[in-house]
């Protein structure tokens, strides 16, 4: 695994130094809330990533344990790639920035409608949500 060298010893400055950038959160994003999992995915986001930021980003995150490659059941030239648990913790923080922006700026209709499920009972938002995607990282498990 590639060493991070720390800035400091701050936990948000260190969190930053794995998932802080830009493409990182985002990757995530789309595997959490929009069941991508292929490279070809995920350079179809809005944001419109490169492939060159893109290899880099998914390396990033398989070498931090947020993410693992598994074979892809239809083609030996692909490769799935799934969220680990590590990526899941993420979530109720993913979920905080969702909810920041949908009060602070203006968001799509669908985050919006996604947003006032999450705002009428967060806990039980985040859990149902964490389970799916702990369902979905298990059945990843048992076809590897």
């Amino acid at each position: 695994m590639k060493t991070v060298k720390k800035r400091s010893e701050c936990p948000i400055s260190c969190s930053l130094d794995i998932f802080g950038d830009k493409w990182s959160l985002l990757i995530i994003r789309d595997m959490m809330f929009f069941q991508k999992s292929t490279y070809g995915d995920f350079l179809k986001s809005a944001e419109g990533i490169s492939t060159n930021i893109l290899a880099s980003r998914l390396q990033s995150l398989e070498e931090n344990k947020l993410i693992e490659k598994l074979e892809h059941p239809d083609s030996k030239a692909k490769v799935l790639y799934k969220l680990t648990q590590k990526a899941i913790d993420l979530l109720p923080i993913i979920v905080e920035i969702h909810l920041w922006a949908d009060k602070n700026l203006d968001i799509s209709a669908d985050m919006k409608a996604m947003m006032k499920e999450a705002k009428k009972d967060k806990s039980e938002f985040i859990e149902s949500m964490a389970k799916q995607l702990k369902k979905q990282l298990d059945a990843g498990k048992g076809s590897s």
